[in-house]
């Protein structure tokens, strides 16, 4: 995902300067992921505040909504994303999103074409952990019924994501699409040695090849 210019909206509703914003927005992004600032609209006073401003109830209000918008805007899924979660599924596999989120993911997701394709999602938000933090992958291994050795896990390495999926016994994969160099990523992993791929397609190959639960 990229942050897009619908996130000056947020800073307008706000009524806040957008890049002191952003400054604070990307200072703050793992306490957020984790939930530690309380809802959406608590998140956002905190933001604000940050920046020296107090918004009333009805600009909160507002910057909640058009957040919520820029980053609907934001999210865009990979082309074969969902043919290639229909190919697991008719395989008998078991799917699991697990992701290092603010409060708009989870809201957002239901609405997605991947939503019907998913057996579970942990969210960091509601969870109160951030990858590599073991919690978060056991949490998803937990909601599919799956023990983390029989689990193949695939990222793009933010939040060393790739390592710790590793340390708990996950098979793991880069996914290394030329597309995700621009993408905003927090505490990469450039050092990852292990298997990459492509295109989210080429991991039927690898499952074909030793099949495993997928997390």
């Amino acid at each position: 995902m990229r942050r897009g210019p619908g996130h000056t909206a947020v800073a307008e509703a706000l009524g806040c300067d957008p890049d002191a914003l952003v400054e604070v927005l990307d200072r703050s992004y793992y306490d957020r992921a984790r939930g530690g600032y309380g809802s959406a609209e608590e998140t956002l006073r905190w933001l604000a505040g940050q920046v020296g401003v107090r918004p009333s109830p009805s600009a909160l209000r507002a910057a909640v909504a058009a957040r919520l918008a820029a980053i609907r805007i934001d999210t865009t899924l990979r082309s074969d994303a969902v043919a290639t979660l229909r190919a697991l599924r008719r395989r008998g596999l078991r799917t699991a999103l697990v992701s290092d989120c603010t409060h708009e993911l989870p809201e957002l997701l239901p609405t997605l074409p991947v939503a019907g394709l998913l057996d579970a999602c942990a969210y960091s938000v509601h969870i109160g952990q951030c990858k590599p933090q073991h919690g978060i992958y056991l949490e998803a291994c937990a909601r599919v019924g799956v023990p983390p050795s029989d689990c193949l896990y695939v990222g793009d390495g933010g939040s060393h994501e790739l390592t710790g999926a590793v340390e708990l016994g996950m098979t793991a994969v880069r996914l290394t699409a030329p597309d995700l160099s621009h993408h905003l990523v927090f505490n990469a992993e450039p050092g990852w040695t292990g298997p990459t791929v492509t295109a989210l397609s080429e991991l039927i190959r690898l499952v074909d090849r030793a099949p495993v639960a997928v997390g």
